[in-house]
């Protein structure tokens, strides 16, 4: 893989191995090492990191079908599996997707594959600093924010912790959406696991991003102001799954409550 020149690949990133368990190749020793700590805590992480993108990839459609023809994906890690452009565009080629990450080898990846897709775009910069984001001139040149736009935060707000104000941030976002747009958002959860995520919490410590799981009270908060979709905040399997077969036995095990959100 190509690394950007500045990436410590001696640190190990829950972006990175997020994307090793979701059986990508843009990943580092350390990280490979940290994902198999995780793995060795959660023996079903694999499933769980599979279970959390397809909700992600349910959540565009969702938004698809509502008549969303832009995508503010931040925190997009890793371009491993089903990309929302590639989703986004399938369904319209006209469809735009701006990406956001702060890890520059999600960035960099990011970039060689948008390469010539005139409608898709990916910055570098921080969840906390939603102006920096939407003040961008490659944010701004390609999407529309006076119009419906759909919002993504999936598996990135349980790496930002409570004295990073993400909050605030999500009010500043909520803010510049239009009324009809959507927030998506799948956040990791304590409360079905809590032995075994008290032992992850310490493993992620030793990374660039400590978990700041929350429980379903503290996920729902991020939605003040929005109308909740059906069936609401709900664990990720249960989010409008596409066939009953889909649905397994324990859905709390998924660890991960998703849920969407319309601006009235």
């Amino acid at each position: 893989m190509t690394n950007p020149d500045d990436v410590d690949m001696g640190t190990a990133t829950l972006a990175r191995a997020y994307d090793y368990l979701l059986g990508g190749s843009h990943n580092f020793a350390a990280d490979r090492e940290l994902a198999k700590r995780i793995v060795m805590l959660l023996p079903d992480a694999r499933q769980q990191a599979r279970v959390n993108r397809a909700f992600l990839h349910r959540a565009v459609r969702f938004a698809l079908d509502a008549g969303i023809r832009q995508f503010l994906d931040i925190g997009s890690g890793i371009p491993t599996v089903g990309n929302v452009h590639e989703i986004a565009q399938k369904v319209d080629p006209g469809a735009r997707v701006a990406y956001v990450d702060i890890d520059p080898v999600a960035v960099a990846h990011s970039r060689q594959i948008l390469a010539g897709n005139a409608n898709a775009v990916v910055i570098r910069e921080d969840l906390c600093e939603p102006r920096a984001i939407l003040d961008h001139p490659d944010v701004r040149g390609l999407l529309d924010l006076d119009q419906p736009i759909a919002v993504l935060m999936v598996a990135v707000l349980h790496a930002v912790r409570d004295e990073q104000d993400p909050y605030g941030a999500l009010t500043v976002y909520k803010e510049a959406m239009a009324p009809g747009s959507y927030l998506v958002i799948g956040h990791a959860t304590y409360e079905s696991r809590p032995d075994e995520y008290r032992k992850l919490m310490e493993v992620a410590k030793n990374t660039t991003t400590p978990l700041a799981m929350r429980a379903h009270t503290e996920i729902l908060r991020f939605f003040d102001g929005f109308e909740m979709v059906e069936p609401g905040l709900a664990w990720v399997p249960m989010w409008r799954p596409e066939s009953p077969d889909d649905v397994p036995e324990h859905p709390e095990m998924s660890v991960n409550y998703g849920g969407v959100g319309r601006k009235p």
